[in-house]
């Protein structure tokens, strides 16, 4: 998460809220590793990426929610080899991330 301090910084010291979302499980194919991280601010801008683009629609709602409500949450993507193709995930595979406020 180092490479992102200096935004999560600026993002607070304008008194936004941020949220971590990080890969903490795949099988099958997926774009990122563990250890992937995506940090979002309240004010909607994003840096990093969990998926490449697949799911970081989704992951990025989840964290606006995760700092409106102030819990974490653990999300799980998982596509059939026939439609993997379709939202970005070759081979299919499966993805569970990590989405907590940053307190």
């Amino acid at each position: 998460m180092h490479e992102y301090l200096d935004q999560i910084d600026t993002w607070l010291a304008r008194g936004e809220r941020v949220a971590v979302a990080t890969v903490v499980r795949t099988m099958g194919s997926s774009p990122r590793q563990v250890g992937a991280k995506m940090v979002v601010s309240s004010g909607g801008a994003m840096a990093g990426s969990v998926s490449g683009g697949c799911i970081e629609g989704a992951v990025f709602e989840a964290c606006q929610e995760a700092m409106e409500r102030g819990q974490a949450r653990l999300l799980h993507f998982g596509v059939a080899d026939e439609t993997a193709w379709e939202v970005g995930l070759a081979c299919g595979g499966m993805i569970d991330v990590f989405v907590e406020p940053l307190t």
